[in-house]
């Protein structure tokens, strides 16, 4: 009876564990909506490996719009900086001698370079610990940035809410409290050389993440932000991906989301509070607006844009994970009461030089497919389609663009990761909205030197097994996935 009691109260505990962080009260500042404010000095951002044409080096070329601004905004800054980067780091599984970009040590040199030619400058670094694998391995980049005096704060994940409580719960009790160590690694290190800990799997396994890419600099000409869905990370270099930086009040909330971040991971935020009180918040009058979105308020904000839609308006989405259930159900509502859909999506077929086997987009296309949503598949060759965009053209001429770090999954969208948004509201003509929209088109018909093909119709890599379907769908629910 004793071993039985006790084997019903270890049960009871894990099942209570993993239920209560499964629905704790979200930490203050999290699922964030801001302001509607003046969008100023626009600049939509792209970056994309073109495999097509004659390039003059007989390979791809890499168009690297996003960390270009990123730096160039680093090298402008005087008195404020703060970066806050999911993956920052050098690992690339094409190897040391690789043509990807080091994009990690271009932006550490930045910031360092900048630290050192302006001394009063204050830099705060928030990542994600998966750059040390949870503490068992040394960071490079990071030991060099701190040996220059800036601050590098790993966000505390576990204030937030388990993305996979089957696991979690077990792990809260008998692991977390083990720490980590960088010297006594003996695994293979799932993103990099160096060994590490089974503690570092046991915590990789929780499946969370600080999953944000935002940059805010102030210099001479005030501030200046950068949301995107781009990593500072070597092996992610070939990635498309889309952001959009900015001036203007809205950088405002932008700090006072990260501000939230600094909070509960126990870092000092009195930086922050120093440039908040330097934001202005007036703004000239401009017709285009923007919104910063986190977490929830992401998808709050794609469900409006796609269940408000009518007939004769647009709806575009270049998306690297597509299948959270009431995106997935409403577009096909939108679709059916006569909204042109276009949905453009990664293969899912390569991650960093491993194979993976097409969940959740290749179910999610079939699904969209069989209820005569048209879908199209990035014409990737080993990097990824890693956009994360939303666009909506109205027949009244209005528009509205969702974009930043979060993928249209229940991970990215039910307040589990971490994910930074803004919401663009527009004419047609505007910019943003055009290129944004030449994008688009370029990626689902053709690219630049026609007829390069940069998408690929359904039936390239269209899956119809029900068992993986439901294997998706299983994964979704229960968080027993990465996506």
């Amino acid at each position: 009876m004793t071993i039985k009691l006790l084997l019903a109260l270890l049960i009871l505990a894990i099942t209570g564990t993993g239920l209560y962080h499964a629905f704790k009260p979200l930490p203050p500042g999290i699922a964030y909506k801001g302001k509607t404010y003046p969008l100023i000095k626009p600049r939509l951002l792209i970056d994309q490996t073109l495999h097509h044409g004659d390039y003059g080096n007989g390979g791809p070329r890499l168009d690297h719009e996003i960390f270009d601004e990123a730096l160039a905004m680093v090298r402008s800054a005087r008195r404020f900086i703060l970066v806050d980067m999911f993956l920052y780091n050098s690992t690339s599984a094409r190897g040391e001698d690789s043509a990807d970009r080091p994009l990690a040590k271009e932006l550490t040199d930045a910031l360092i370079r900048q630290r050192e030619n302006f001394p009063e400058l204050q830099v705060v670094v928030i990542t994600d610990p998966i750059n040390t694998l949870y503490g068992g391995l040394l960071s490079e980049n990071f030991q060099r940035l701190e040996a220059a005096g800036i601050s590098v704060v790993q966000t505390r994940l576990t204030a937030l809410r388990d993305s996979n409580p089957l696991w979690s719960g077990i792990w809260r009790l008998c692991c977390q409290w083990l720490g980590n160590s960088a010297e006594s690694g003996w695994l293979p290190n799932p993103i990099g050389n160096q060994p590490v800990t089974l503690r570092s799997y046991l915590s990789l396994l929780n499946f969370k993440a600080n999953h944000r890419k935002v940059l805010v600099t102030e210099g001479d000409t005030g501030f200046r932000a950068l949301v995107s869905s781009a990593n500072p990370h070597d092996g992610s270099s070939r990635h498309s991906n889309i952001g959009l930086s900015f001036a203007g009040p809205a950088v405002a909330d932008l700090l006072r989301s990260e501000r939230a971040v600094l909070a509960f991971s126990d870092a000092p935020t009195s930086a922050v509070d120093d440039a908040l009180g330097r934001i202005p918040e007036a703004a000239p009058a401009e017709e285009a607006r923007i919104r910063v979105l986190t977490e929830s308020a992401i998808r709050d904000a794609a469900l409006e844009m796609i269940t408000s839609a009518e007939p004769g308006d647009q709806l575009d989405i270049a998306m690297f994970y597509l299948s959270h259930r009431d995106i997935v159900l409403a577009l096909v509502k939108a679709h059916r009461r006569g909204v042109a859909v276009r949905v453009l999506l990664d293969a899912n077929q390569d991650a960093f030089g491993r194979k993976k086997n097409g969940i959740p987009n290749r179910q999610t296309a079939m699904e969209l497919t069989n209820n005569g949503v048209s879908v199209r598949w990035c014409n990737t060759h080993g990097e990824q389609c890693h956009s994360k965009l939303l666009l909506r053209q109205d027949k009244n001429g209005r528009a509205q663009m969702l974009l930043g770090s979060a993928n249209f999954t229940r991970r990215n969208l039910d307040d589990l990761n971490l994910e930074t948004d803004v919401l663009v509201l527009a004419y047609r003509g505007h910019s943003s909205i055009a290129k944004a929209n030449t994008f688009f088109e370029e990626q689902w018909q053709s690219g630049p030197g026609n007829p390069a093909v940069m998408s690929l119709p359904y039936r390239a890599w269209a899956d119809h097994s029900r068992l993986r379907y439901w294997q998706y769908r299983f994964m979704e629910a229960t968080g027993l996935s990465t996506f």
